[in-house]
């Protein structure tokens, strides 16, 4: 006998539950893992509402949820901030809607701006949906050969190039020289950085799902990338890169260096994670032979009258972002956590 399905909020002696359910539902990725909320909390502070649906004592779904409250950028429950993914997991649609209806619930008990779930496919035809992100996903061989040979004859020149140049690979234990490649990079595009506690945090709770790949050249740091790893998956999340980076080649080598070290571990998919339309990265991710497939970010509207725009492509945020360009790099290291604890 079928019994109703219950939504209930996530407490710390359910999380192995949680866990179990993510490792074998299909459409259940790394940002819906349980130790996200920890992350939330530890990094920014910001309050998570993990609901989770039971049915016959089962987990049978998820839906992490996480609030952002902020008198800048407003007050908003989204699946999952900071996350390329997120959305309800169920076993059936009847589950999914269940989960989707009692977070408009919170919402409305929140009086949030908005709900936004980060779905891969639409949910909710009558909602608002942006679909300004692309996410870039490819199978992986575990011969070097063919996943040279998958990439694009000229960017596959450009990594032969980079192959000559006598730069190295290892993976760094100490987040301090990532950290350092990172913020330059972010400050150059006029972003706000993520504290350098973040990064220590993701490697401490994600500890064996986590590592950082660094490329020097005789000692210097050229690039630098911090991936998660899922199931058979890996997913280059942040990265950036010095100087020495464009004349190097040194992401192109960081990037072939990376999908060389997945595959050793066992990884059978590279998710090169999501992009803007019409951006450098957009166009870097298609030259290494990536198609790109839409997200669907829709929202439920509770005090908002229309949905959010905070990205980098607003108008409303060119002369912010042209003056964070000019900054010191360590004065941009020291106010960015401020402002980037809210850009979820």
């Amino acid at each position: 006998m079928t019994t109703a399905i219950k939504i209930k909020l996530l407490d710390q002696a359910n999380c192995s539950r949680w866990d179990a359910y993510i490792d074998r539902a299909p459409e259940a990725t790394f940002f819906h893992k349980s130790d996200w909320q920890q992350v939330l909390q530890r990094a920014f502070g910001h309050q998570s509402h993990y609901l989770y649906a039971e049915q016959n004592g089962d987990v049978v779904g998820v839906l992490p949820l996480a609030e952002i409250k902020s008198q800048l950028f407003g007050h908003s429950l989204i699946s999952t901030p900071f996350c390329v993914y997120g959305g309800p997991v169920g076993d059936n649609q009847e589950i999914i809607d269940t989960l989707i209806d009692r977070a408009c619930q919170l919402a409305d008990e929140l009086q949030v701006d908005h709900l936004e779930l980060r779905n891969q496919k639409r949910l909710r035809e009558d909602w608002p949906c942006k679909e300004l992100y692309y996410t870039f996903r490819r199978d992986i061989s575990t011969d070097e050969d063919e996943n040279l040979k998958a990439i694009p004859r000229k960017q596959r020149a450009v990594v032969r190039k980079a192959l000559t140049l006598g730069l190295s690979a290892d993976i760094d234990e100490d987040i301090a020289p990532f950290f350092d490649a990172y913020s330059t990079s972010v400050r150059n595009l006029g972003t706000p950085v993520f504290s350098k506690k973040y990064f220590q945090i993701l490697k401490q709770v994600f500890r064996g799902q986590c590592d950082v790949l660094s490329i020097r050249k005789d000692g210097k740091m050229v690039s630098s990338v911090m991936s998660f790893y899922f199931r058979d998956q890996v997913l280059p999340y942040y990265g950036g890169g010095s100087t020495l980076a464009r004349t190097l080649k040194g992401n192109d080598f960081m990037y072939w260096q990376l999908m060389c070290h997945a595959s050793e571990r066992g990884c059978r998919v590279f998710d090169f994670g999501r992009s803007k339309a019409g951006t450098g990265p957009f166009n870097f991710k298609k030259n290494w032979g990536f198609e790109p497939r839409p997200l669907h970010y829709e929202y439920y509207l509770v005090k908002a009258r229309k949905m959010p725009e905070l990205n980098p492509t607003n108008p409303k945020y060119a002369l912010m972002i042209k003056c964070w360009k000019k900054l010191p790099l360590k004065l941009s290291q020291f106010l960015g956590p401020f402002l980037s604890k809210y850009l979820g």
